[in-house]
């Protein structure tokens, strides 16, 4: 990446990011324009956590030590140039089977017919790894056609030598699978680590 877009992309991190629209119902969403990044995970990856450290701030996304708090698709305009989608997570063990199905329904509804949708990036917790429930949504975008990076959360919380363990299972998985992206962020929200290398993949699908 040049100079210039390497200083585009932390501009357009160090910019506004504001919250603008929450829905838990499929048929009320914004209507379609910027282009879309969506960040989905297992509940408490960290989803909410690595929005607010990527735009700088701690109370953009709200994060929840509960798991599978969060029930809603919500919307966050970074910038007037790219929309920040915080997806519900997936996975709660207590969640019921009712909850699970109807998660799946409205995230895949979501990813198939969401035109302005660009990417997702798909959030897998470093301390544990591809998880079963991370595998089937990736056949979930599989299915649904949709281009996704993966990216490593909660580094900070193992030795460099577990990370790259970490970035060796991942990339073999992603490997798998066609619409994922060979190109894999291993992330800290705490100690920033691996964010500066994420904003610019993202900035790089900003509205000219």
């Amino acid at each position: 990446m040049s100079g210039a877009d390497a200083e585009f992309a932390r501009k357009l991190f160090a910019g506004p990011c504001d919250f603008f629209w929450g829905t838990g119902d499929i048929k009320s969403l914004p209507p379609e324009s910027l282009p879309e990044i969506a960040f989905v995970g297992r509940s408490n990856a960290g989803k909410s956590s690595l929005i607010n450290a990527l735009t700088g701030r701690k109370t953009v996304a709200r994060v929840s030590n509960t798991p599978g708090r969060t029930r809603e698709i919500n919307f966050f305009n970074l910038g007037g140039k790219l929309i920040l989608t915080d997806l519900p997570g997936y996975g709660y063990a207590k969640a019921s089977k009712q909850l699970a199905m109807e998660w799946q329904n409205t995230i895949f509804a979501y990813l198939c017919g969401r035109a302005t949708l660009r990417r997702v990036a798909l959030l897998i917790d470093s301390r544990r790894g591809v998880m079963d429930t991370d595998r089937a949504v990736m056949e979930l975008l599989d299915r649904a056609a949709v281009s996704y990076g993966m990216v490593l959360t909660k580094t900070d919380e193992l030795k460099p030598a577990e990370i790259d363990a970490a970035l060796t299972a991942v990339a073999a998985e992603a490997r798998k699978h066609t619409p994922a992206l060979a190109e894999i962020h291993a992330t800290s929200s705490r100690n920033g680590e691996g964010l500066t290398g994420l904003r610019q993949s993202i900035a790089k699908l900003a509205k000219p």
